[in-house]
């Protein structure tokens, strides 16, 4: 068999598939895609690693046919990929051909260690011999993520001349940024043929045998064994089990519910790529698989209840990556914290602004008011003390912006046409515009950015008067006039609702939109002002039967198949409903679980980055948005604040108490039990259980008796 033989299967190999169609793993700063018999087949498929695709092809066949398919899938600790897959009828030793279906292939594999782990079993079912070809179709395009994506270049590397050995390829490519990169893909078994495009082996089965192939890929080459592989896995295992094992747990009574929760806590994990600085959540597959600062800060905030060793990796991580000079290829001013960032060759060249790149206006001060956050549940003064320099810089940098804008609003305008045009997190160019369609010149201020510098400055003052800094006052007075601003400037009276934006000309941007509902998790508008916007949100121009929608149905750019105009995304539904809940709200909140709750079952209990916004209808299921990463880590977690907003619980570690305040259970769940929280030196189970119709009882036990908890529960 040659290659030749895989250039008539390209349409069966490689069919267009939607990115929520394909198998990933993930370890550091590797991951895969691939599609369900395992094969790489070009499109978003590929091994890829540090930004880089290393595997652009990696298909198999026997005797020239695919396999037939019988199932595929994850382990439900995100760590191995499993396809099982059977012969079409194969010529044998003799003149007749093996029968359909009697050849049983197994593939599984796993990441570790930068490296892709592989092994093909062959069980032979049937009472006679067979001689089975076997051919892996092999491609290395060493495409940087952003070509993948779509990006043209002008210019790319040089290849080197492939090494072929007895048992193994290397791929090399030099890229623009001088750095070698290498593919080397090694087995365990010499190959019958062995070229730059594929291997071919022949397995010969008796009656009822057996045969194996261990394979790795990495960027050294190796010596492949089944001891290596077996090795290898339970590292990757044990490393993925401990990231999930952080924490609180949380047990639910319905078993879907349950589910739902092992899911996104096994996705986190998954995403969770350990730092010197600690945990970090990598924002999603396969476009975001690296460091974002928005991302994960967002992240951290919904899973803060249960770990909050996750909002401290990220706080380290970004303080020790805080801009320190003025770039506006990089939109990048001393005190602002990172959006992104990549290690691919066209950044490393900046043909693109992302090697470090700080074009998140919003960043900065979520950075400020996650610490002020952490600080409350954990009483951790001593983290908060390594990264204070940090915080100072970042405040100054939010004044030095507000004192440029002369409504003293944080606004943001690109330094250079590489930039991203819209710098918060509805970050697409055509998501900030005017009632009337047209887009708004910069500088352009946010509504929502307006609520998180406000809680940066609340945080900086609580902290400052913890360690009697004198600055604490002038903190205090800043959220204040910010506070003041928002009213002013964003509020609009016959919408009873805030601006979208306020442009250059300080014009507002006079669209209702779901960005609003951060504010109330920030905390800023009034008891009347909050129940408005709650009334909004709730209402069917936003609720759409699955999810609250960033755009109303009378927005001129609405449309439920758009990015940011019109989708449910996930992550801006939990930080809307997590404000409802501060101010009081609970029955819509509920709801809300509930709706989202049945929009994950129709997608396997994984929750994409977003899914279009179209009116929900009887008996159908929730329309995926193509493109849309799975999984993200923001869409992972918003269960978590979801549910800590279902059960008004809040935390004070400072003050050592714990808050529940009228709590609510999702519709299917009549018990759920919070176990090993820490707070301080105490740790407490937390019972839940229905009484009635809405009735909640909760019932604590101290797992400590180091110290005395105060508890205060309003039911």
């Amino acid at each position: 068999m040659s290659s030749e033989t895989f250039a008539n299967d390209q349409v069966e190999a490689a069919p267009e598939r939607a990115v929520q169609h394909a198998f990933v793993l993930k370890e550091a700063d590797t991951y895969l895609v691939m599609d369900a018999h395992g094969d790489i087949g070009g499109g978003v498929d590929g091994l890829f690693h540090h930004d880089t695709r290393m595997l652009s092809a990696f298909a198999l066949r026997l005797d020239g046919t695919r396999p037939s398919l019988l199932s595929s899938g994850v382990s439900s600790d995100n760590v191995y990929f499993t396809a099982n897959l059977t012969n079409r009828p194969l010529p044998v030793l003799g003149s007749t051909s093996t029968p359909q279906g009697v050849i049983h292939l197994e593939r599984k594999r796993f990441l570790w260690g930068a490296r892709m782990f592989e092994r093909l079993r062959l069980v032979n079912y049937s009472d006679q011999p067979a001689r089975v070809p076997l051919a892996l179709r092999i491609a290395a395009d060493f495409r940087d993520m952003f070509e993948v994506r779509g990006q043209v270049r002008a210019q790319r590397g040089e290849f080197g001349p492939p090494e072929i050995g007895a048992r193994g390829i290397m791929l090399e490519y030099r890229g623009l940024d001088a750095v070698l990169r290498r593919a080397c893909i090694d087995f365990s078994e010499p190959a019958q043929h062995l070229d730059a495009q594929s291997a071919m082996f022949e397995a010969n089965l008796s009656a009822r045998g057996a045969w194996t192939l261990y394979i790795e890929v990495g960027t050294e080459p190796a010596l492949v064994s089944a001891d290596r592989f077996r090795k290898a896995g339970v590292q990757a295992r044990w490393r993925m089990r401990a990231r999930q094992r952080r924490g609180s747990r949380l047990h639910a009574s319905g078993r879907l519910f349950q589910s739902w929760l092992d899911r996104s806590r096994a996705d986190l994990a998954l995403l969770t790529t350990d730092m010197a600085t600690g945990p970090y959540p990598y924002a999603g597959i396969p476009w975001f698989s690296t460091p974002f600062g928005r991302d994960a800060i967002v992240t951290a905030f919904q899973t803060l209840w249960i770990d909050p060793a996750l909002a401290l990796g990220v706080l380290r991580f970004l303080a020790a990556r805080q801009a320190q000079q003025t770039s506006s290829f990089r939109d990048a001013e001393p005190g602002k914290i990172m959006h992104e960032t990549r290690r691919g060759e066209m950044a490393a060249v900046e043909e693109l602004p992302f090697g470090r790149y700080y074009g998140g206006v919003d960043t900065t001060p979520l950075f400020v008011a996650l610490a002020g956050a952490y600080m409350q549940r954990t009483g951790d003064a001593q983290a908060i003390d390594g990264i204070w320099p940090a915080l100072i810089a970042a405040s100054e940098w939010m004044e030095r912006s507000m004192a440029r804008h002369p409504a003293g609003l944080l606004a943001y305008q690109r330094g250079e046409s590489s930039g991203l045009s819209n710098q918060g997190w509805k970050d697409s160019h055509d998501s900030i515009f005017h009632a009337d369609g047209s887009s708004p010149e910069g500088p352009i201020a946010l509504v929502e950015v307006q609520g998180y510098a406000y809680a940066a400055f609340l945080a900086m003052a609580t902290l400052a008067e913890l360690r009697a800094d004198p600055r604490a006052s002038h903190w205090r007075q800043r959220s204040v006039q910010i506070a003041s601003a928002i009213e002013r400037e964003f509020w609009l009276p016959t919408q009873q609702f805030y601006a979208l934006a306020i442009d250059s000309g300080n014009r507002p941007c006079a669209v209702r939109s779901s960005n609003v509902g951060h504010l109330l998790f920030a905390g800023v508008p009034t008891p009347d002002r909050a129940a408005a916007i709650t009334r909004g949100l709730l209402s069917p121009a936003f609720e759409c039967g699955w999810g609250i929608r960033t755009l109303p149905l009378e927005a001129v750019r609405f449309n439920p198949m758009s990015y940011h105009n019109g989708s449910v995304w996930p992550h801006d539904l939990a930080l809307c409903a997590a404000g409802m809940a501060r101010y009081g709200e609970r029955v819509g909140v509920a709801r809300i679980v509930d709706n989202l709750f049945e929009a994950a079952s129709h997608f396997g209990m994984r929750l994409p980055e977003l899914f279009c916004g179209f009116e929900r209808q009887p008996g159908q299921a929730p329309v995926a948005y193509p493109v849309a990463c799975l999984p993200q880590a923001w869409a992972a977690g918003a269960v978590f604040m979801l549910l800590q907003a279902c059960l008004g619980l809040r935390v004070d570690a400072i003050r050592n108490t714990l808050e529940i305040v009228h709590p609510r259970l999702p519709t299917d769940i009549d018990q759920l039990h919070l176990l090993e929280l820490k707070v301080g030196k105490s740790c407490i189970d937390l019972h839940f259980e229905r009484i009635g119709k809405e009735g909640v009882v909760v019932n604590a036990e101290n797992r400590s008796e180091a110290s005395k908890l105060e508890i205060n529960l309003r039911i």
